[in-house]
């Protein structure tokens, strides 16, 4: 029996893997090394750079003209020169293409007989982008670790991908506490702030900082700057609001009714009450103050929606605007589920602005989330402005088109 590997290299007779040397440019590796030249393989943790390594050794010693040897020395101190400074190349290890994620999957299938499904083969790609430990690790949990998954005779779903992205998450995997410790640092924060804040960027950061955030796989190599998956889009901003969370009081039952739906409307008013009276001593508290008030709404929605919800979100440089989705109740019946939208904004211009252009992406993202509900929560920080003038709750209809409700704060 196989598995998808979460830790350590890969071994081809107890792991389904990617041939590692498939995402080296063999051609180039080779000419270094007839060359005599010092190269540099880099990318992200687990990733696969240790694989490709060993797999390289085993060619070069098969081949006949070179003895390799693989020594690690991830515990040394370098006190003196080394070979990074004379290198002559940096090659790195990619992702998974989607072709290569759903070859993987598919040697599950092959083995077992147990199929994924063409819905769950799209959100395993969606939801990692590609990032091996990701896709290995839902792949994992959807087969081997949750119960459903013991049946082979038992398709594996789009829903039971969720669930398993769900488990890893709130498991706090060891990959994902290394790469959120990260956050801690200010060249990381000097990137990762104004993402979360869908901010222009920040004026301090330089370019060795955003080299180093896509080093560390927390941002995708293109450009606008954006968060490398929605994994990693939906661990940040939980792992900032952790203590936050466990501070709060509200009950999650005072916010669902006799059948079982979420309040969202009760929610945000409640919310809206808390940051009115708590907002300056919590965000004061918060290393990422110019995402401070998205990251304190989703700290209070995170701890209600944990009792049977969903929340998936999205934020980037320049988009000036994070979109929440709430999917209520998540799991197997989340084809059935409520889908309720959360737009923020924070007023940068004139309030009326603010409420036109965020009425009409609150709109555009209901209908592309097929959603029955909306709201445009806006964040006003005028200096000197009254909470008298900032709070307010009203509804807006336009003929033709879903109400959304505007909260002001």
């Amino acid at each position: 029996m196989r598995f998808f590997n979460t830790a350590g290299p890969v071994l081809p007779e107890k792991h389904y893997h990617v041939p590692p040397l498939q995402r080296l440019d063999r051609g180039e590796v080779r000419s270094l090394i007839d060359q005599w030249k010092y190269f540099v393989l880099h990318a992200p943790r687990q990733t696969g750079k240790t694989s490709a390594l060993l797999a390289l050794a085993d060619e070069l010693n098969g081949g006949g003209a070179y003895r390799c040897v693989y020594v690690n020395a991830e515990q040394a101190v370098i006190t003196g020169g080394s070979a990074f400074n004379v290198k002559a190349a940096s090659l790195r290890v990619g992702d998974f293409a989607e072709a290569e994620v759903r070859a993987l999957l598919g040697q599950h299938a092959a083995a077992t007989g147990q199929r994924f499904a063409e819905g769950a083969l799209r959100t395993v790609w969606e939801l990692s982008a590609g990032q091996p430990w990701l896709v290995n690790a839902l792949a994992q949990e959807a087969c081997f670790e949750a119960p459903a998954g013991f049946d082979r005779s038992r398709e594996i779903t789009a829903e039971a991908i969720q669930a398993a992205r769900e488990e890893i998450i709130s498991r706090r995997e060891t990959h994902l506490d290394q790469l959120t410790d990260k956050l801690e640092e200010e060249r990381v924060r000097r990137v990762i702030g104004p993402v979360l804040s869908g901010g222009q960027g920040n004026p301090e950061m330089r370019p060795d900082d955003l080299q180093y955030v896509r080093d560390l796989g927390l941002v995708a190599r293109d450009d606008p700057i954006r968060i490398a998956n929605p994994i990693y889009r939906e661990v940040i901003p939980r792992d900032l609001t952790w203590t936050i969370q466990a501070s709060l009081t509200q009950d999650p039952a005072w916010y669902v009714d006799a059948e079982g739906e979420l309040r969202l409307g009760d929610l945000l008013s409640e919310f809206q009450t808390f940051f009115r009276e708590h907002s300056e001593h919590w965000l004061s508290r918060f290393q990422y103050r110019e995402a401070g008030p998205q990251l304190l709404l989703q700290a209070f929605l995170q701890r209600v929606v944990n009792s049977g919800g969903r929340v998936e979100r999205e934020y980037g440089l320049g988009r000036m605007r994070t979109d929440l989705l709430i999917v209520w109740p998540a799991g197997e019946a989340a084809r059935l589920a409520r889908r309720m939208v959360i737009e923020c904004k924070v007023v940068r211009r004139s309030r009326d602005e603010t409420i036109r252009d965020g009425l009409e992406q609150t709109r555009a993202y209901m209908d592309r989330c097929a959603a029955a509900e909306g709201h445009l929560v806006l964040f006003d920080r005028s200096a000197g402005a009254a909470w008298s003038d900032k709070v307010f709750r009203r509804t807006e209809t336009t003929a033709g088109k879903p109400p959304v409700t505007v909260w002001g704060m």
